[in-house]
């Protein structure tokens, strides 16, 4: 399936820290989460082992959330939450 990342979308991951890349991985092999407004939602836990903003995080969540337009993926926007989860690696 064809993936549309709009701009804002990738405004918004050079801000929060994730990449084009992760984004459509997030899409392809992510988990389900909620999502409103007749969005679709889905996140991946990656191991971030690093600092940012002066503080130590082990993982990083990378949630997208999108919509299916003529049989394509066309993001909204991503967030990225960073800490530790367990059982969703």
């Amino acid at each position: 399936m064809e993936i549309q990342i709009d701009p804002h979308t990738l405004e918004r991951a050079e801000e929060r820290g994730t990449t084009e890349k992760e984004i459509k991985e997030v899409i392809k092999t992510g988990f389900d989460i909620h999502a409103k407004y007749g969005r679709i939602g889905k996140a991946k836990v990656y191991n971030f082992e690093q600092k940012r903003h002066g503080k130590y995080y082990e993982q990083k969540r990378v949630e997208v959330f999108y919509t299916l337009e003529e049989g394509k993926v066309v993001t909204v926007t991503v967030y990225v939450f960073y800490g530790k989860w367990e059982a969703q690696i």
